[in-house]
């Protein structure tokens, strides 16, 4: 067993950054995130692993520094909240027409514009449908304890190099700011120049060999059918992905006959929530989704097969639900989807979760 620690989330994640070998973080601070860079600057790995922790100018530089640091094949990342992550769409973009692995840390708070700086979930159409321009995906974990938040930062970095795809962890200022024990990983150390050039020798600007091209890394291309083609090979990995690396959690479904589906911090209002409506007699499973994108839609439609209703719990206004109904919609189901959340930073309590199963799907 690792080291257990009492850790908030936001220290968790950089905890272990630096003990995946992550190379850098490049970042800014703003609430509800800004523990991850006063962690590192504490730890100050650049004196143990070397690795190089700086505060950008803002996040739009932050970004384009993740952008050429990942272009060396280096492991990288940054971390911000809402509105600075939406100052990062362009730059994100360009990382995945460049198709450059690094991660992306969205400790969410309620919006739209400056909004507060309480948790929400309303950056789940931003994330999983492209907040930047051009038809690109973010590979999106969302953890729903600190003890994924620090799993899912080596998770994301190996699915990044795996598929050379920017990877995201869209979490929120709950857990964030929440306390948990955890499992601290051992150190890994950081990849060596060889190690480098063996897994990413191909693309990596990492100096011109005699036995092979330059590597360029871009993602302009001003002839127009050969960025169709470009668009092509990126549609055939999005597939890829959607095909290989689905990942989710079933709580109690085996005998569902009633589901709910709700992610990271309001799956666990819906884990209490599920325990009051069985209390009561009512066969309810949680389904929860820990890929957003791909999204477990299969599974999902599988599920609505089998089942009288299915409840969507959301901090928003209701994001994920439509791609709830979509996957309903795919399956040829005519099973009721409803939504029920809280928005602008309030998190919906178990009560208010169950009172609208009732009167949505129960009819009561």
């Amino acid at each position: 067993m690792g080291e257990l620690r009492l850790m908030k989330g936001n220290e968790v994640l950089a905890e272990a950054a630096v003990r995946c070998g992550c190379d850098g973080y490049f970042g800014y601070p703003i609430t509800p995130q800004s523990e991850v860079m006063e962690t590192l600057m504490e730890l100050k790995p650049w004196e143990t692993t070397g690795m190089v922790v700086l505060q950008a100018e803002s996040e739009v530089a932050s970004i384009n520094m993740v952008y050429g640091a990942a272009a060396t094949g280096k492991r990288v990342m940054t971390s911000s909240s809402s509105p600075g992550i939406s100052l990062m769409q362009e730059g994100i973009s360009y990382i995945a027409g460049a198709e450059l692995p690094c991660l992306i840390v969205n400790v969410q708070r309620g919006g739209p514009g400056l909004g507060t700086i309480q948790p929400s979930q309303a950056d789940y159409f931003q994330t999983t449908k492209g907040g930047g321009h051009g038809d690109y995906r973010l590979i999106t974990l969302a953890p729903a304890s600190v003890q994924e938040m620090h799993d899912f930062v080596e998770l994301a970095f190996n699915l990044a190099f795996k598929y050379r795809n920017p990877a995201m962890i869209l979490t929120d200022g709950a857990l964030g700011q929440m306390m948990e024990k955890v499992e601290l990983a051992d150190q890994k150390p950081r990849w060596t120049r060889e190690e480098i050039l063996a897994k990413s020798g191909s693309w990596a600007t990492t100096g011109r060999t005699p036995d092979r091209q330059r590597n360029i890394v871009t993602s302009l291309e001003l002839d127009s059918e050969k960025m169709e083609q470009n668009n092509i090979r990126l549609q055939a990995k999005y597939q890829q992905i959607e095909e290989n690396e689905v990942r989710y959690e079933e709580i109690l479904c085996e005998d569902a006959e009633y589901l709910m589906v709700a992610f990271g911090t309001s799956s666990r209002v819906c884990q209490k929530a599920q325990e009051v409506l069985r209390e009561q007699g009512v066969k309810v499973g949680l389904l929860r989704p820990i890929t957003l994108w791909p999204f477990p839609s299969r599974v999902i439609g599988e599920k609505a097969k089998s089942v009288k209703g299915i409840l969507v719990v959301e901090m928003s206004a209701g994001q994920m639900v439509e791609d709830v109904k979509l996957a309903v919609f795919d399956a040829c189901c005519c099973v009721p989807v409803a939504y029920t959340g809280r928005m602008g930073g309030i998190l919906p309590s178990p009560g208010e979760v169950v009172e609208a199963f009732e009167q949505k799907l129960l009819k009561r």
